[in-house]
């Protein structure tokens, strides 16, 4: 029986890539709107109830892959090294963040990907959601460190815990989301990567100075606050 189960799992899992890599090829090619579920349906050679068996909506199977960061933030601090930071582990993983996704921007796919969601109004709203559930998923993992921590923390650990996670998740959106449409109409990618890192860093680094009691819990010492050479408080 179990056998039996793993290659029905390994059956179901083959199906939704094939599903999937179908679909996202076809956005590539023809736009997001232009593609309907009987399309991926007909491409992949499966029944268009079995795309909706394996994705709810068409805007699933555009991100599917390609948001990892919805729970990756969460996932940095939950499960950082004992005795790092949760504030210090998070802006470790923006900072590698930004610079991987500004990065990609050099790779055609990608480029291809970034051109696809900037023009559909539909792929930038379920954008917007994901980018709501990383701020709750975030927001739990530091009320969940909050209440680890035998160091001061705030007075009302869940309030300072959602306002952390928005403030960090709206600072990253700006850092990559408003920046990749310049960056993928001309901009070198790797200087570019380099740049944001720099200034990924700083910024964040400067949050978690200023944030004081709302971010106490578990916090860095004596955090360095240097501005990094060459990038402008004004940037963007």
């Amino acid at each position: 029986m179990s056998e039996l189960n793993d290659r029905r799992a390994r059956k179901k899992a083959q199906t939704r890539e094939a599903v999937r890599t179908v679909a996202q090829r076809l956005f590539a090619e023809r736009g997001f709107e232009a593609v309907t579920i009987a399309d991926v349906a007909r491409e992949a050679d499966v029944a268009v109830q079995t795309v909706f068996n394996h994705f709810a909506t068409k805007e699933d199977l555009f991100f599917d892959g390609h948001a990892p960061w919805v729970q990756g933030p969460a996932e940095a601090v939950r499960s950082r090294e004992p005795g790092v930071a949760a504030l210090s582990a998070l802006r470790a993983y923006y900072v590698n963040l930004v610079e991987v996704r500004i990065g990609s921007l050099a790779k055609p796919e990608r480029r291809a990907f970034v051109e696809t969601l900037e023009a559909c109004e539909l792929l930038r709203a379920k954008e917007r959601e994901l980018l709501t559930e990383c701020e709750r998923e975030l927001a739990a993992a530091l009320l969940e460190a909050s209440e680890d921590c035998t160091q001061q923390i705030p007075a009302d650990p869940r309030t300072a815990a959602r306002l952390t996670a928005a403030i960090w998740t709206s600072t990253a959106r700006v850092l990559v989301v408003d920046r990749r449409p310049r960056v993928a109409d001309g901009v070198d990618p790797a200087v570019a990567a380099s740049e944001f890192r720099e200034l990924a860093d700083w910024t964040l680094r400067q949050l978690d100075h200023a944030l004081g009691p709302v971010g106490a819990w578990d916090r860095d010492p004596d955090p360095d606050t240097g501005r990094p050479q060459g990038i402008p408080v004004s940037a963007g």
